[in-house]
C-alpha cells in the first residue's frame, strides 16, 4: 500500500494538549464527582494516547475499557459505515460511563457508540473528545467536553494516523500533501 507523500506542520503543541488534558480531567472528575466507579471507555485507535494520559489526570476512581470501531481504514475520508471490529469486556449498566474519542468529524462514530452504549442501560453516558471539527459534522452529536476545535484539516500525531502512520508523534500536525511527481 502507498500513501501519497505528505508533510506534517505543527498544529498544536505537546504543551498545550498537555494542559489541556489537565484541564478537561479536571472538569471531569468535577462533573462524575459522585460516582462509586467511572468506566471510561476508549474508542481505539485514535483515542489510546490521549485516554492514556487522560485517566492519570482523572481524580476518580476508574475502570478503563476498549471498544474498536473504524469508519476510515486507510483512507483520508470516512466511510460513514461504523463497524464494531472489537466490543467491551465489561459490563457498563448502571453505571457511569465516559466515552472518549480522538476526533469528532462527520459524527457518524460518536453517534453510532452512543446509541449503541446506551441501549445497554449505563446510569450516565458523556463523551470527551480531544478535537473537534465541527465544520465537517453530518450527523448531530457533540462531546461534552471538547479539547481543541479544529478548521477542516486532515491531522496527525498524539496517536492520530495516516494510514498507521505518525501515531507516535507527541503533538498533533496537520498532514499537507504534496503534488504528485508526474
Amino acid at each position: 500500500m502507498s500513501t501519497q507523500a505528505y508533510v506534517i506542520d505543527e498544529m498544536i503543541s505537546a504543551k498545550a494538549i498537555a494542559a489541556r488534558v489537565e484541564a478537561l480531567a479536571r472538569e471531569i472528575s468535577s462533573y462524575f464527582a459522585s460516582t462509586e466507579k467511572l468506566v471510561v471507555v476508549g474508542l481505539l485507535r485514535g483515542s489510546f494516547v490521549f485516554i492514556a494520559d487522560l485517566v492519570r489526570e482523572i481524580d476518580l476512581p476508574i475502570e478503563v475499557d476498549f471498544l474498536e470501531v473504524s469508519s476510515y481504514g486507510n483512507s483520508t475520508e470516512s466511510s460513514r459505515e461504523v463497524r464494531v471490529l472489537k466490543d467491551l469486556r465489561g459490563e457498563i449498566a448502571g453505571r457511569d460511563v465516559l466515552v472518549v474519542e480522538d476526533i469528532v468529524d462527520t459524527g457518524y462514530t460518536l453517534a453510532h457508540v452512543l446509541k449503541l452504549l446506551e441501549t445497554r442501560g449505563p446510569a450516565r453516558i458523556e463523551a470527551c473528545a480531544l478535537l473537534d471539527k465541527p465544520s465537517r459534522r453530518e450527523i448531530p452529536v457533540e462531546a461534552k467536553w471538547t479539547g481543541f476545535t479544529i478548521p477542516d484539516e486532515f491531522v496527525v500525531g498524539y496517536g492520530i494516523d495516516y494510514a498507521q502512520r505518525n501515531r507516535n508523534l507527541p503533538h498533533i500536525g496537520k498532514v499537507r500533501f504534496l503534488p504528485e511527481a508526474k
